[in-house]
């Protein structure tokens, strides 16, 4: 199989060389032949001067006549050019015709033809011509046409095979809730690792014996399994080529090439699988009938990305994805001390624990670890849920269709330590809060994406420990009152009394005021230019709300048209891997499920243009019956792990408002009444003008 795939390219290259070789032939063949359509020019003919007089125009004639004579051993053709040169030089006519028609023989029919080579168009040559062109046209290009379309239906338009999309949607149909080793089995088993199917994958005489010491070494992979396509050689072999991935084995040179590729078709491979439990979910949803696929077999999906991009078995630490770090070394990180084991820990520590943390590392080498620390995505999400086209964008009723607005921003975490660095005080700086009791010194300091979070808990705990205070007032003038301090409560009701009597002359005058103002209102003119104005404001109101509801639909609107018309480029930003075997762009999966139910609520959308800033628009109907719903927004990456993101969404659906009868359909029975003997009358004075006629 091996000499077949080096023989292709060879061939290939000797077709392109020889079709060239043959291309210049021709151009040098066509060079060489004579121009048929040239200027005529009689000077030229006979080598003379266009200033030539007379005399010499016949002098040079009689040279070349006694040369060029057929008499004399000349050659005809050249003996005839000669003197029709002559004539058209010397005869009027002649020259008449030369100058005007530039032909001495005057104006003559043009004739086209097609530039083809004389053995062409040559008798003898005919029955070879037809043969060429029979098998250009009958033959080679229809077998050209038809291998291109028998290769192009075989695959779907991202390029996967459309028998391996037939095999994923039948393994999720019969199993919904599918864990992680069945999930690297059903994709191993994709019909890309296949020689059979795609001349790329290979099959070795020595996989034979390479093969069952990797199944050996790594255990229990279900080799005994006689489910087919499971148990065919290629299946079992890319198996052992993911999870060796997975497990970071090294492998023989003979089966590193086999384990590039399959790793390179695997991320694409998991989109089909992801875009298959997505028909499957609308189908079952619209449809019904049968079990659509759990939300874990789909995030299943997703998270295996992560793990074939960074190397990476699910139960492992993601610092393992930064350079230098090893098994041995995630003991200094996870110890009570730091208490390090996400990237975002690594982060929000303070750099000279960081440094103490991970002295097993030397300068180089830490300097390294924090560049590719700094490079990582730390991504922003903020939502907005609202009805679109709806009168109340805010008021989600039953089957109304949702649109959450996500705006993604990415950072890089490099932002986040010169937060942390503006957030710690310098060594020489005082601490703000240095009369705290001793007892707060031992407090753990807060990480600094926490910081917001926990000042907004802090305001809201003081605000309520303040409401109660205002309320004890009173009770600490009764305790007062019972311990003998005379002189305070005198004070006290001396200044309750004031404050009644001031509270009941400004009631007094408040009553007296509105009295007279109602006195005064009590014409019916007043009280109509009242209505009228009350009336005229809250028409204002509802313009107002009208408007911006119009300029934040046309805003929706533009944004839609302009994302449809605008392609923006896939290239975000490289994704560090120590095991990948190609460059990858950084891509995410944005979704909204139901994490109580194991249910989708949209289909995930792959954000493959996220560079700084991105918006993207989630739909989905709303539950069917009132009452209050807690979804997720989920985002997830295709290529890290441990930097997902999960935002709660409440969702409070209420009852469709009933759809009322415009009032121009309102006619009242009256009209119908009065209309009737109008048309009658008109009636009887028809035919009353009828009879005078007659």
């Amino acid at each position: 199989m091996k000499s077949q795939q080096s023989i292709i390219p060879t061939l290939k290259k000797a077709a392109l060389l020889f079709g060239w070789v043959v291309f210049i032939l021709l151009s040098y063949k066509v060079s060489k032949l004579d121009r048929e359509y040239q200027e005529y020019n009689p000077y030229e003919v006979l080598n003379l001067d266009p200033e030539a007089s007379l005399s010499e125009i016949k002098k040079q004639y009689r040279v070349l006549s006694l040369k060029y004579h057929p008499d004399r051993g000349g050659d005809e053709t050249t003996f005839m050019r000669i003197a029709k040169a002559y004539a058209a030089l010397t005869n009027e006519q002649s020259r008449l015709n030369w100058i005007n028609y530039g032909n001495p023989d005057g104006p003559g029919a043009t004739s086209f033809g097609i530039a083809l080579p004389a053995w062409i168009v040559d008798q003898k040559n005919s029955m070879l011509v037809l043969l060429v062109y029979g098998l250009a046209f009958m033959v080679i290009l229809p077998v050209v046409v038809g291998t291109w379309w028998y290769r192009s239906i075989r695959y779907s338009g991202d390029q996967i095979l459309i028998n391996t999309t037939q095999l994923f949607m039948h393994f999720m149909y019969k199993t919904p809730n599918m864990n992680m080793k069945r999930l690297i089995m059903v994709l191993t088993a994709a019909l890309e690792y296949d020689p059979r199917s795609n001349k790329e994958a290979t099959i070795r005489p020595t996989d034979n014996i390479v093969v069952p010491q990797l199944i050996r070494e790594l255990g229990n992979i279900n080799v005994k399994k006689k489910e087919p396509p499971f148990c065919y050689p290629y299946s079992l072999k890319a198996r052992v080529l993911v999870l060796g991935h997975l497990a970071r084995m090294d492998v023989s040179e003979e089966l590193e090439e086999d384990q590039r590729f399959v790793m390179r078709k695997s991320p694409a491979l998991l989109q089909e699988m992801i875009n298959v439990g997505c028909q499957l979910t609308m189908m079952a949803n619209s449809r019904g009938g049968f079990h659509a696929p759990r939300l874990v077999t789909i995030e299943n999906c997703m998270k295996l990305t992560q793990m074939i991009v960074q190397g990476l078995q699910e139960s492992k630490s993601p610092l393992l994805q930064l350079p230098h770090f090893e098994e041995e070394h995630l003991r200094f990180c996870i110890s009570k001390k730091y208490k390090v084991r996400t990237l975002q820990d690594l982060v929000s520590l303070k750099d000279s624990d960081r440094r103490s943390m991970l002295r097993f590392l030397g300068e180089e080498k830490y300097d390294e670890v924090m560049a590719v620390l700094g490079s990582l995505p730390h991504i922003t999400m903020d939502t907005k849920l609202q009805v679109l086209d709806d009168e109340d964008s805010n008021n989600i009723t039953a089957g109304s269709i949702v649109t959450v607005t996500v705006t993604l921003t990415r950072k890089r975490m490099v932002e986040v330590f010169e937060k942390e660095q503006e957030a710690t005080p310098c060594p020489g700086e005082e601490a703000p809060n240095s009369e705290e009791a001793p007892g707060d010194a031992n407090k753990v300091k807060p990480k600094v994406w926490q910081n917001k979070n926990k000042g907004a808990k802090k305001m809201a705990k003081s605000k309520k420990k303040k409401l109660p205070k205002k309320k004890a007032a009173p009770a600490t003038s009764k305790t007062k009152q019972a311990n003998g301090n005379v002189t305070g409560t005198e004070v006290a009701a001396g200044a309750a009394a004031t404050a009644a009597k001031d509270e009941e002359d400004e009631g007094s005058d408040r009553g007296s005021e509105s009295d007279e103002g109602e006195a005064n209102k009590d014409s019916p003119s007043e009280r109509e230019e009242d209505s009228d104005k009350q009336s005229d404001t809250e028409a204002d109101e509802i313009a107002g709300d009208d408007e911006e509801e119009w300029e934040a639909l046309q805003q929706s609107i533009q944004r839609r048209e302009k994302a449809l018309l605008e392609t923006k480029s896939k290239v975000t930003h490289p994704v560090y891997s120590l095991y990948f075997p190609e460059e990858k762009q950084e891509w995410w999966w944005l979704y909204i499920a139901d994490r109580k139910d194991q249910t989708l609520v949209s289909m995930p959308f792959h954000v493959c243009t996220l560079k700084d800033t991105e918006e993207v628009e989630l739909k989905f109907p709303a539950p069917s019956k009132t009452g209050n719903y807690q979804y997720s927004v989920i985002l997830r990456s295709d290529s890290y792990m441990g930097l997902d993101l999960i935002k709660p969404l409440k969702l409070e659906v209420h009852e469709a408002r009933a759809i009322l009868d415009h009032p121009q359909w309102d006619i009242p029975d009256t009209e119908d009444e009065d209309e009737e003997p109008e048309e009658s009358d008109g009636i009887e004075d028809s035919e009353e003008e009828d009879e005078d006629n007659d």
